[in-house]
């Protein structure tokens, strides 16, 4: 395998750009007719002429050639060099050496906002995480992130455990209250309890749950702006800010209701968030515990403070172009990890580039630990240094 950047890379945050009959297959025949085409909404055919674009470069040795060529350089969304191929995503891992890569979907779980019962949410959910699992099967390298909302506690178990029997190396939820509960409810005691026995980390992402501005905020007097894709339903510049706050609130509540206590083997990550909010919110937390665990006896239960408790639990991967450096510097380097957030455009087309500029004046082992072992310890995975060598 090569090694283009000369070592070797986990990276903590890739997508799939699905089809338009992604999870057709995969949903119960009473709801396919609704949720079983994921772009409806696009009545000029805009994204499905970019799924066909792509997919007919399989007959085209020359335009394969040229996308494979340097994928992370090249085009994004749907265009990109597999963004739902995974035999093409497989030659995208080997040209860049990346020995292990969360996948995320980017478009199949939208219809679970649309559910009109609990029953079909779970199902749109499973059949979202049965069609990552499918791509995900086609290069152990790929670890699917099987999304799970925690709404009603015991389908939540049950499709946590199912997703994990089928392969889910990594278990996806929102940075928000679980219904009208906190994630740290009893209700989701086994929950945690088995993620913690089989080593499968949680992931917090960009998406569900995150918190944007209010709005009457946007109520400004002047017309909408477009975001950066050129649309108007993504993130904008008045949303970046409020992007740590529901990250912030869930890990919080996380330490304040004793599960990262109870179970000290649970990982987690807190994945496209930004981290230069990281370092404040430890000291914040800190803070917060010393000012009221004279009076507060869920507090005087904790063994340690809760910055100690997210040390030794959650990892989180910076946007290309913040100071890492600087944040290591402040909060410590065992909390930092690489992602490329491949095929989107926010991963930039020099994600590497723009984190070892970053990095100036960093030790080798500490951007080990940026590109690889705090994935690996993240995930119970272990990589290998030695392969950049081979």
């Amino acid at each position: 395998m090569a090694f283009a950047y000369g070592r070797v890379i986990n990276d903590a945050d890739s997508h799939t750009m699905e089809t338009d009959d992604w999870v057709y297959e995969f949903l119960d025949e009473r709801l396919r007719e609704k949720f079983g085409t994921l772009y409806k909404a696009d009545k000029s055919g805009r994204v499905v002429g970019l799924i066909e674009k792509a997919k007919a470069r399989a007959t085209d040795p020359e335009a394969a050639a040229a996308a494979a060529e340097d994928p992370i350089a090249g085009d994004k969304g749907w265009l990109a060099y597999g963004a739902f191929d995974a035999s093409e995503r497989t030659h995208m891992l080997d040209q860049y050496g990346f020995v292990s890569q969360l996948v995320f979907t980017t478009a199949c779980l939208a219809g679970m906002a649309k559910a009109e019962t609990p029953e079909d949410k779970y199902a749109i959910a499973r059949a979202a995480n049965m069609a990552q699992q499918k791509f995900a099967d086609g290069d152990k390298r790929l670890v699917n992130v099987a999304y799970v909302p925690l709404d009603d506690p015991g389908m939540a178990f049950a499709e946590a455990k199912r997703a994990i029997d089928a392969g889910a190396g990594a278990v996806g939820i929102a940075p928000m209250p679980s219904g009208d509960r906190s994630p740290g409810h009893p209700d989701h005691e086994r929950f945690w309890q088995m993620l913690s026995d089989r080593r499968i980390p949680f992931m917090i992402h960009i998406g569900t749950g995150t918190k944007t501005q209010p709005k009457g905020y946007h109520n400004n007097g002047r017309p909408r702006s477009a975001d950066l894709h050129g649309g108007g339903e993504n993130l904008r510049f008045d949303d970046f800010t409020p992007l740590c706050f529901a990250p912030q609130e869930f890990l919080t509540a996380m330490v304040y209701d004793g599960i990262f206590e109870r179970f000290p083997d649970l990982r987690g990550g807190v994945i496209e968030s930004g981290a230069g909010w990281v370092p404040d919110f430890l000291r914040r937390i800190d803070y917060a515990y010393k000012s009221f665990s004279r009076t507060d006896k869920y507090l005087q239960d904790l063994a340690m403070k809760p910055s100690d408790y997210i040390r030794r639990a959650v990892k989180f991967t910076p946007f290309p172009g913040e100071d890492v450096g600087a944040m290591i510097r402040d909060a410590g380097a065992e909390l930092f990890m690489f992602s490329s957030d491949y095929p989107h455009p926010e991963g930039t087309k020099d994600p590497v580039g723009k984190f070892e500029r970053s990095l100036e004046g960093v030790g080798e082992d500490v951007k080990d630990m940026f590109y690889r072992t705090n994935y690996d310890a993240m995930m119970n995975y272990s990589s290998d240094a030695s392969l950049a060598a081979a």
